[in-house]
């Protein structure tokens, strides 16, 4: 069980700014995970995901981790290269990204379900034609449930790597918690366990290979500035922790062997940073106005 800690509250303050910054921009409006008063998430409280969703580091290199994996399927790799706009604006797509993450997980049903439907919306429109000449579509239910999974493994593991070690029953939960969101997504077979996610990407590897596009994506991840400046520092080395997190024959069919490996020394300062953050109460973050939302202390998560 973690314990909180109380940080003085100018410190507060100043770690409450720099996260709604990452997570809205320069707005100064976001979204109210505070109300509407007493409405239920799509995901309980007591889930592991929301303790999992609470935790920065994970979160970044989990997300990071995901996209890699994304990034590998060559459709999904078509779509995201060609329509989002990571290459032009990359900040503002995480923010995207990390906020719809947020709100699926966080967010009072009556946000996240038209939050959600807007997404599928959206993604009607994304459809073209690899390199190789195969057709995709953002709306396939196969491509979406290997972005979903991609993400619920990416998260899951670098939650369990850097902040607090999950269970195997744990993670178990935690991949069958996503089920009810992943196909309002329109990801119908998403793996619902260990042996379920592991027998998905073993299924998928044989198709991978080194792609440019994910050594351009893993340098805009190093260099876009995503973390404050007195900060910044960390953000190449935990990139470098989110390749470790892919499985090693992926990781050796896309050629990324000689990109990864932390240091001793960054392995135990990501450690250190993932379980500091695990236990840091901010009172702007997601999880703690969604705590107080549903009436719930506001370290809940924490004590």
């Amino acid at each position: 069980m973690i314990s909180a800690i109380r940080l003085p509250a100018l410190l507060v303050r100043h770690l409450d700014a720099t996260l709604h910054s990452f997570l809205y921009g320069q707005s100064s409006r976001g979204t109210d995970f505070s109300h509407p008063l007493s409405e239920e998430a799509l995901v309980p409280p007591h889930s592991i995901a929301w303790r999992v969703f609470k935790n920065p580091i994970a979160l970044f290199v989990g997300g990071t981790a995901a996209v890699i994996l994304e990034l590998a399927e060559p459709s999904v790799r078509a779509g995201v290269w060609e329509f989002s706009s990571f290459r032009k604006n990359p900040l503002k797509r995480l923010q995207r990204t990390g906020l719809a993450a947020m709100i699926t997980v966080y967010g009072a049903r009556s946000i996240a379900e038209p939050m959600i439907a807007g997404v599928v919306q959206m993604h009607e429109s994304i459809q073209g034609t690899t390199a190789a000449g195969a057709q995709y579509s953002a709306n396939d239910p196969r491509l979406l449930t290997w972005v979903h999974a991609t993400a619920a493994f990416g998260f899951a593991q670098a939650y369990h790597q850097y902040a607090e070690p999950l269970s195997v029953s744990e993670f178990d939960r935690f991949y069958a918690e996503g089920i009810p969101s992943a196909e309002r997504y329109g990801a119908f077979d998403s793996p619902r366990s260990v042996t379920d996610m592991n027998t998905l990407l073993e299924a998928n590897a044989a198709q991978f290979a080194p792609s440019s596009i994910i050594f351009d994506f893993l340098r805009i991840m190093g260099r876009t500035p995503a973390f404050p400046r007195p900060l910044r520092w960390m953000q190449p080395m935990l990139v470098r922790a989110a390749i470790e997190l892919i499985p090693p024959r992926i990781r050796e069919q896309l050629g990324l062997m000689e990109r990864a490996g932390l240091a001793a020394h960054e392995r135990w300062l990501t450690r250190m940073a993932g379980a500091a953050a695990n236990r840091i109460v901010l009172p702007a973050s997601p999880a703690v106005q969604s705590c107080l939302r549903l009436g719930l202390p506001m370290g809940y998560l924490y004590d």
